[in-house]
């Protein structure tokens, strides 16, 4: 049986063009941000891509638009700045 979901408030931070096109996202698939990233969550731990190849597509678009030009393996060279 699966458990009902006990969802909470977070407080992330998060690079302001990357919140943009997740965001986008998730209302060209008609769903909540937290619904989206559970989802993405969810596959990607069982090591099966989240979206299908129309997805994708629309993602580059809107990596676009938001001037997102980062990969994932740009992910490992970030460094926050001392404040």
């Amino acid at each position: 049986m699966i458990q009902k979901p006990e969802r909470v408030q977070t407080g992330i931070r998060i690079e302001k063009r990357l919140l943009k096109v997740l965001k986008a996202l998730a209302e060209h698939l008609d769903m909540s941000l937290g619904d989206m990233i559970e989802g993405m969550a969810l596959h990607s731990f069982e090591g099966k891509p989240p979206f299908s190849a129309e997805t994708l597509e629309k993602i580059e678009k809107l990596k676009s638009v938001y001037d997102l030009d980062w990969t994932a393996a740009d992910s490992h060279m970030f460094k926050e700045e001392d404040t």
